[in-house]
């Protein structure tokens, strides 16, 4: 908390529904917001595994029009947003519906924000750049997850810079954020793995901002003790329904959480992985999560010291420094329980990437500029950054 003059703000949609048949609202909560025809900004995946059919009957029977574009990749690119913006225009779309994962409303935001100030993503880069509101918009999530779908951060990646630019504005925080168990079923284990470590981090690197304050404090508390408790059986059961609500409860807690305590180096690092190589979001942070919190504990011992308490660690009879370091071993135990991968390399090989020290250095220069290392608990060096990295490989 502030120990000088300084005023904290707290930004969430408006509206937030949760629950079983939740998405049944679609329709009317588009038509509640002023929208008669969104573009649906989602990918390939959630088309071919029937979701997006699902939201369009929905719109079918409740006969609104609407444009679907399926073109969202893994780490959506500027030129992802362009091709979206393009859609929304020919077609004359007046609202948005973002439907998917992190990249889906990410993608979206991106749309939002050029279709509603001009100019190009990259002209948002940094905090609060933009300057009218965005269209309509509502944010269907399908997983839990990156909080993407209630949350002000945007990445996208900047294709000539290989750069994943933190775009964080309080104007493209969606009107209204749904989160139905339903929808998340089908989630295969190693997309439920990854997304519920990047809640993880998410609550971790908020509980430990320089920015904190009692009311993310409180969600990122939750956050942690529910992912502990219900994320294992969501990646061992995809059909455990009360797994997958635990699970959309701890992801929102978790953006409630960093949305306003914003987050620190594993975040500006992973960002950086993303850009370079075009890793998957979520392992890239479980894997780096542990190693900055090494870096981090003489900063907030007392608070990794509650994370292992609320993970479920016994740290009875232990030294501060040693109940502390139970919650960077409670961290390795989930990571290893659900799948992820030891390190870097091995990361990089599963998606045929070769991940390699001789870009260590470039990376760095790149994360020290991201936003969102401005409230790590502690400061590093370029070479405290280079050395995460290598102990990540």
């Amino acid at each position: 908390m502030a120990v000088r003059e300084e005023v904290y703000g707290y930004f969430i949609p408006s509206v937030t529904l949760i629950g079983i048949g939740a998405a049944k609202e679609i329709p009317a909560k588009i038509k509640a917001l002023g929208g008669s025809k969104p573009l649906i900004v989602t990918d390939k995946g959630i088309t071919g595994a029937g979701i997006t059919k699902q939201i369009t009957d929905l719109l079918d029977g409740a006969g609104m029009k609407y444009v679907v574009f399926d073109e969202t990749i893994p780490n959506p690119t500027d030129k992802n947003v362009e091709a979206g913006v393009a859609v929304y225009e020919k077609n004359s779309c007046d609202s948005l519906i973002t439907l998917g994962g992190g990249s889906s409303h990410d993608c979206g935001k991106g749309v939002g924000l050029v279709i509603a100030n001009g100019g190009r993503i990259q002209d948002f880069e940094g905090v609060d750049k933009s300057t009218k509101p965005m269209p309509p918009y509502v944010a269907v999530n399908t997983t839990a997850g990156t909080a993407s779908e209630m949350t002000r951060f945007c990445i996208i990646t900047d294709t000539s810079r290989k750069v994943k630019m933190a775009i964080v504005d309080w104007r493209c925080t969606p009107g209204i954020a749904l989160d139905d168990p339903l929808l998340m079923m089908g989630m295969p284990p190693a997309l439920t793995a990854a997304t519920g470590m990047d809640a993880l981090t998410h609550a971790v690197e908020a509980y430990v901002s320089t920015i904190a304050t009692p009311m993310t404090d409180s969600a990122a508390e939750k956050a942690i003790e529910l992912i502990a408790t219900h994320l294992r059986p969501a990646v061992a059961n995809g059909q455990d329904i009360v797994a997958r609500e635990g699970m959309c409860y701890a992801q929102y807690l978790a953006g409630m959480a960093f949305n306003n305590a914003s987050l620190g180096h594993v975040h500006a690092m992973a960002h950086q992985l993303g850009g370079f190589y075009d890793l998957p979001h979520g392992e890239c942070n479980a894997i780096l999560l542990p190693h900055v919190c090494n870096f981090n504990l003489i900063a907030k011992m007392d608070r990794f010291v509650k994370i292992a308490k609320l993970m479920g660690e016994n740290v009875d009879g232990l030294s501060p420094r040693e109940a502390a370091e139970k919650a960077l071993s409670a961290i390795k135990k989930l990571s290893t329980d659900i799948g992820i991968p030891a390190g870097l390399v091995e990361l990089g090989k599963r998606y045929g990437k070769e991940v390699s020290a001789k870009d260590i250095d470039t990376m760095t220069g790149n994360a020290q500029k991201d936003a969102c290392g401005m409230t790590n608990p502690r400061t590093p060096t370029d070479n405290d950054v280079k050395a995460i990295y290598k102990a990540a490989l």
